[in-house]
């Protein structure tokens, strides 16, 4: 039997846009977005920046045959520039299928991870990799298990290129994965409601502050104003606040993380390292 001690998910990558190496952004974690997510003996992986390098090594190190999705929210590059340093990737025990949903009807996921692993961008060709590596292109919106016990819904997000959101349920828990979408001043996305509905733990694009996203509009990013309220609204319990903007550093955070704080108690501020439980 399945338990909320079996479902968890790590943070390797919790920066957006870029990687902020910086002593000053060290103790929230310079690395750009990667979740590992434990449902039982299945690992999902969500996205592919540059934190998943050091996920992968720490699955290289345990040794054994890696076997794993991982799923873009989109294609940008904060968002897969690890990938190519992804250990299991080289790997020829290694199980990996990669989903993507975002992408428009005449591009595929196996197109964009050739172009980006090609000359004069790297040396390796994604095609020639060690690994059992399988694309899988969906359209956001759509629904499907990977495995047995672990259900994904997903939807649409307001980002450009297109971006997609997740739910993950597993043993009578959830996390939902929600990260480069813009909302509507005054205007709750209604698509983003029903895909965090009583969600135990709700991961947000908070980029901005609702004052800094006055000067921002139309580049595709929510505030963290915007993710108590939607929050609120749709009855979910954690909000963790995600994909830090790169100017943010920690003493910026650590503000965040007070107002956020008092404003909605348990609210958490994303930092490398964490984990947490439904």
């Amino acid at each position: 039997m399945t338990t909320a001690a079996d479902f968890s998910v790590k943070f390797w990558g919790v920066r957006g846009t870029v990687s902020t190496p910086m002593a000053s952004h060290l103790r929230y974690g310079g690395n750009t977005t990667c979740l590992e997510v434990r449902c039982g003996e299945r690992l999902l992986i969500l996205d592919g920046g540059t934190g998943i390098r050091s996920l992968g090594n720490e699955l290289a190190a345990k040794g054994g045959v890696i076997d794993a999705d991982i799923f873009f929210t989109h294609t940008h590059v904060d968002h897969i520039a690890g990938l190519p340093f992804f250990r299991p990737m080289y790997d020829p025990k290694s199980r990996l299928r990669l989903w993507a949903g975002h992408l428009a009807p005449e591009l595929s996921l196996n197109d964009i991870l050739c172009r980006m692993m090609s000359a004069p961008l790297f040396p390796v060709p994604f095609e020639i990799l060690a690994a059992a590596n399988t694309t899988i292109d969906f359209r956001a919106g759509e629904s499907f298990e990977p495995s047995p016990g672990v259900r994904l819904r997903t939807a649409p997000l307001n980002h450009p290129d297109r971006a997609t959101g997740y739910r993950i349920e597993f043993g009578g828990k959830s996390i939902c994965f929600i990260t480069d979408t813009e909302h509507v001043p005054d205007k709750p996305d209604r698509t983003i409601l029903d895909l965090i509905a009583g969600t135990d733990i709700f991961i947000y694009d908070c980029t901005y502050t609702d004052e800094e996203y006055k000067g921002r509009v139309g580049w595709g990013h929510s505030t963290w104003e915007e993710g108590i309220r939607l929050a609120d609204m749709a009855h979910a319990k954690t909000l963790v606040i995600f994909h830090h903007d790169p100017d943010h550093d920690d003493a910026f955070m650590d503000r965040v993380a007070s107002d956020a704080d008092k404003v909605r108690p348990g609210t958490l501020v994303a930092r490398e390292g964490l984990v947490l439980h439904p």
